[in-house]
């Protein structure tokens, strides 16, 4: 039995699966000599475990997927492997417990990644993603209360086309991945100038950069994103302090525009213009980012798959945290709020990433950030704020 609603079978997924099938390597398993029990036998214990990856992983689904084998030697445990290490928490914030080892993952376990999407993304992989980086497009951000909003942050990520993910590339497709990077941000540089900072650079080099590398995290040492840590991971950074571009550090490339005065659409202005002129360099370079219809831009986490881009505005909420009906509100703005280092302050940020283009995340990321500060604004004056309370979107 399903431990969720299984999802609805679509047309259009009907019609798109067995062509993916039809991708998968005949037997690529065959190749290796595990010392393996049966599926029965290998199925892991999920009890206490609370990411998403456990909320649909069944011994009927786990079966399915136990012999196969994506053509760099991805197989399913790889797959669950970081739900297995960390659990999550039953009070805290949901995980998805499940990162992709190569770009192949996603069609080879299409039947998991699919449900993993439409349960932690509410997203019905039946739609189409698209992709829009015209930032004419967008409707404000740049007329917050300043009182309220305080800074902005937007970030995209990008894999690589024909090199594994984080959790599974071998050092030399590490070192590889270093070497395109620096290859298209040198000639990026030529436009908006810029330096390309090794991470033992950053470490030893007293220099204020404008930006902080630590140590891996915990997470990161534990499913394998920071194996060989520091080697080729390395960090660029424009001369005016605009754009920072994260190498091989969590994902393949994490571009990220900072902002201290709040304004979200000069900072997505920003990330639109260098994604774009990024994108046409890797495609010079016979490496272009990976691009999937179904998946939108594809990337190792199903976290993050769509379009990668996470917008987030810090809000000075004073009230409006200890409103009863708040996380109804967030849920329908489709909007996520995170505690920060300061009291009483908030980051918020787009729930999904999939199911609209990147002008559609942060428009609800604009409008729902100036409906939570109007609402804070009534609770300062003890007004009722329930019929501010938006539709479902």
């Amino acid at each position: 039995m399903w431990k969720i609603k299984p999802p609805i079978t679509y047309a259009l997924e009907a019609k798109y699966r067995p062509h993916l099938e039809t991708l998968v390597p005949t037997d690529p398993m065959s190749l290796f000599n595990l010392k393996r029990g049966s599926p029965e036998e290998e199925f892991p214990t999920l009890k206490y475990n609370y990411t998403c990856m456990a909320s649909i992983l069944t011994p009927k689904l786990y079966t399915r997927q136990f012999n196969r084998a994506t053509q760099s030697g991805v197989i399913f445990d790889d797959v669950i492997r970081p739900g297995l290490e960390e659990r999550g928490e039953l009070h805290g914030p949901m995980t998805v417990g499940c990162v992709a080892g190569d770009a192949q993952s996603y069609i080879l376990f299409c039947d998991f990644f699919d449900r993993v999407i439409e349960a932690y993304q509410n997203h019905k992989m039946s739609k189409l993603q698209e992709s829009d980086f015209n930032h004419d497009n967008l409707k404000g951000g740049d007329d917050f209360d300043r009182d309220y909003a305080l800074s902005c942050e937007v970030s995209v990520v990008r894999g690589v086309d024909d090199f594994g993910f984080p959790t599974h590339c071998s050092r030399g497709e590490r070192r590889q991945l270093f070497m395109l990077a620096k290859k298209a941000l040198d000639q990026l540089a030529e436009e908006l100038p810029g330096k390309l900072y090794s991470r033992a650079e950053l470490s030893h080099d007293k220099e204020d950069k404008g930006v902080t590398v630590g140590a891996p995290s915990l997470s990161q040492l534990r499913n394998g994103v920071a194996r060989d840590w520091p080697d080729s991971r390395a960090v660029w950074v424009s001369k005016d302090g605009t754009l920072v571009v994260w190498v091989n550090i969590d994902d393949h490339l994490r571009l990220v525009t900072t902002r201290d005065d709040a304004n979200i659409a000069e900072a997505f202005q920003c990330i639109c213009v260098n994604i774009l002129k990024l994108e046409a360099l890797y495609k010079k370079l016979r490496h272009p980012f990976i691009w999937k219809q179904q998946l939108g831009w594809v990337v190792s986490s199903p976290a993050d798959v769509g379009t990668g881009l996470r917008a987030s505005v810090r809000v000075k909420l004073q009230h409006l945290p200890r409103y009863k009906r708040l996380e109804d509100v967030l849920k329908r703005l489709r909007l996520r709020m995170d505690n920060t280092d300061c009291s009483e302050v908030y980051n918020i940020s787009n729930a999904q990433t999939i199911g609209l283009d990147e002008v559609g995340f942060t428009q609800l990321v604009v409008d729902g950030v100036k409906l939570l500060i109007r609402m804070e604004k009534r609770l300062e004056g003890e007004e009722n704020i329930d019929d501010l309370v938006p539709l479902q979107k």
